[in-house]
């Protein structure tokens, strides 16, 4: 066989390989977004939910649907009659179901404004005597808009830190002893999509690295659980609509309660994911193209929004 020939068949060779590649990842995407079972949450973990930043957009959509899966819930805010009305909400839209003996509790905290150390003595004396399966840190600050990091108030920044990774932490310490004893549980630490695909955030730099560090801190905790019965994963969504990031719900960009369910459906399983379909789909589109490409768009793209503010 000539040279030109062989060059010709071995670069066939490798593109037939790279078709059946990602062939083997698309049915796998499938599978896994649209039709592996979830895992029953209750069963698997046991009868009680920790979940932070409640009374608003995901973390209240993820409290609606963990309840409606028969676990009972403890919802943790800063804002009492917020976190009042959830659960009356709840309890009423369960009230007539096979979920109707859930129970809600309510944890009033600003993790902005606490001490880790408070904070952790708070959710040790909430949850002493359950059975905690579950526990979702959801809470999460981040600017009003992009802002240079000399700009960025130096309040805001410390609630970033405070919120966003001290917080965590906290309750994660707090949370784990209890699914230790019953050599069982669940953790989801909600991060984003900025931190875990786009190489670069400019103006959302406190943010993003934020959210970056709940990616490391979940990776490296379940090397430390898995073998202990404790499934930890970091779910890195995209655009959701909330009152957070002012969006409204489409094809692209779901709705609190869309993303709840396909979150909901992919705890215990993948170390990191982003679970709703179209952001799986987003970050794989990122993933092809070049980073200089990727950093020039969000450069250009947030400088036109602090020029227009």
């Amino acid at each position: 066989m000539e040279f030109q020939e062989l060059m010709i068949v071995t670069i066939s060779g490798l593109g037939l390989i790279k078709v059946i590649s990602y062939s083997i990842k698309f049915v796998m995407w499938v599978w896994i977004t649209f039709l592996r079972a979830p895992k029953n949450l209750k069963d698997e973990y046991g009868p009680w939910a920790v979940v932070t930043g409640a009374t608003d957009g995901i973390g209240k959509a993820l409290a609606f649907e963990l309840a409606s899966k028969g676990l009972s819930l403890i919802l943790v805010g800063r804002n009492a009659s917020k976190l009042e009305a959830t659960s009356t909400e709840i309890i009423v839209s369960l009230s007539s179901s096979k979920s109707s003996l859930v129970e809600v509790k309510s944890v009033v905290v600003d993790l902005a404004k606490c001490s880790g150390k408070e904070l952790g003595e708070i959710i040790d004396k909430e949850i002493k005597g359950l059975d905690i399966g579950i526990l979702i840190n959801n809470a999460g600050l981040g600017y009003s808009y992009p802002q240079f990091l000399h700009e960025v108030d130096l309040e805001i920044m410390e609630d970033i830190f405070k919120v966003n990774i001290e917080a965590v932490t906290w309750m994660v310490h707090s949370i784990l002893p209890c699914m230790l004893r019953n050599k069982k549980g669940a953790i989801l630490n909600i991060g984003s999509a900025s931190s875990a695909f786009l190489p670069s955030f400019p103006f959302q730099t406190i943010y993003a690295s934020s959210k970056g560090y709940l990616s490391m801190f979940s990776k490296s905790l379940s090397e430390e659980y898995k073998q202990r019965g404790i499934d930890i994963q970091c779910q890195v969504p995209a655009y959701v609509a909330t009152k957070m990031t002012k969006f409204e719900a489409s094809l692209f960009i779901p709705s609190s309660e869309k993303y709840s369910k396909a979150s909901v459906r992919s705890i215990g399983y993948e170390k990191s994911c982003s679970p709703y379909w179209s952001h799986s789909l987003l970050c794989f589109i990122i993933s092809l193209l070049p980073h200089t490409f990727l950093n020039h768009l969000l450069y250009s793209k947030n400088v036109a929004l602090i020029n227009n503010k």
